[in-house]
């Protein structure tokens, strides 16, 4: 893409902006004025940054088919971070081996703005940034690291599940189900009531945006300030039916343990509101709560067709994900 016609923030999508807005600014990279082009060519075109950043992959410690390396913001400039260096950011480059890959990086974006601007879901800071050479990549400010450097405690629903590779094979993190994953909450969040809402919320949402891959280590508790653990902000939000053939739920067993289906789930093959409805009862969201907490869900949202129509997806992108969206959404009203 040309960097010259940019029309959106590549970080909120507002309108009329050819970099990051203020707001980007301020909430990402603590209001520095960054720029949105990185100072390094893509990767595949120079022998010498792909040894730098060959060298950077092996040192970040977050686990993730997907490649990620580790940045840090030194005065206004993102750059690799250096051996022994606590890195801020995490980067996203174009994966390899899925269809339309090059589309990724705008995928992850904007289904995390629609998560956050348009549901209200507590989401990792992120934005798009891009290569010298246009390439597009996806960047998201690690939210496990203090600003003294320090770390807040952070432990993935597969840990909590006592699920691992050794323990549980290959497939440990999919072998599970959401009931079983909100379950857990009760065990270890002391304000669980409230935050199993929000760990609903995302559930639906994953259904809602054709998110294949929320799998137990994309489902984090986060130390808070108080000590106690709370949901950590989401993360890796992305429609993967764009990229690869998978199915409604990442999670083996889907929604229940039991493989519980309503009748219109078993019409249809895809779970509807009463899915959920019985879902939320499960985990323990209150009586009289679900019925909000589906409402923004089941209702047409026009900000997330602005927000698809800002996008850095091509125009047939477009479409295919307001589809996905519009398809999901009779599925869930049904």
């Amino acid at each position: 893409m040309s960097l010259t016609k940019i029309k959106y923030c590549p970080g909120t999508l507002a309108e009329g902006f050819a970099t990051y807005s203020p707001g980007c600014l301020r909430n990402l990279f603590g209001g520095k004025r960054v720029s949105h082009i990185l100072q390094y060519q893509q990767p595949l075109y120079s022998e010498e940054v792909e040894e730098l950043f060959m060298e950077n992959r092996k040192r970040i410690s977050i686990s993730g088919v997907q490649e990620k390396l580790s940045f840090i913001l030194e005065k206004n400039v993102l750059r690799l971070t250096k051996e022994g260096e606590q890195g801020t950011y995490i980067l996203k480059p174009i994966p390899r081996d899925l269809k339309k890959v090059e589309q990724v990086p705008a995928n992850e974006h904007l289904t995390m703005q629609i998560a956050r601007q348009v549901y209200g879901l507590n989401t990792a800071e992120n934005a798009l940034v891009f290569f010298k050479n246009g390439t597009p990549a996806y960047i998201t400010k690690r939210f496990d690291v203090k600003e003294n450097g320090g770390k807040w405690g952070k432990e993935d629903f597969a840990t909590l599940a006592g699920k691992t590779k050794q323990n549980a094979g290959a497939n440990f993190k999919y072998e599970y189900s959401y009931e079983e994953a909100g379950l857990l909450m009760q065990n270890y969040v002391s304000a669980w009531r409230v935050e199993v809402e929000n760990f609903f919320s995302l559930v639906v949402f994953n259904y809602l945006f054709s998110n294949g891959d929320a799998h137990l280590k994309n489902f984090s508790l986060l130390e808070s300030s108080g000590g106690d653990y709370l949901l950590s902000p989401a993360y890796d939000l992305i429609n993967t039916k764009l990229h690869v053939d998978d199915a409604d739920f990442a999670l083996d067993k889907g929604l229940f343990t039991d493989g519980y289906k309503s009748e219109s789930f078993n019409r249809s093959g895809h779970p509807s509101k009463a899915d959920f409805i019985e879902f939320a009862r499960r985990i323990g969201v209150a009586d009289g709560r679900t019925e909000k907490l589906l409402l923004p869900f089941l209702e047409k949202q026009p900000l997330v067709e602005i927000l698809v129509g800002r996008s850095f997806f091509t125009q047939p992108n477009k479409r295919a994900y307001l589809l996905m969206y519009n398809t999901k959404r009779n599925y869930l009203r049904a």
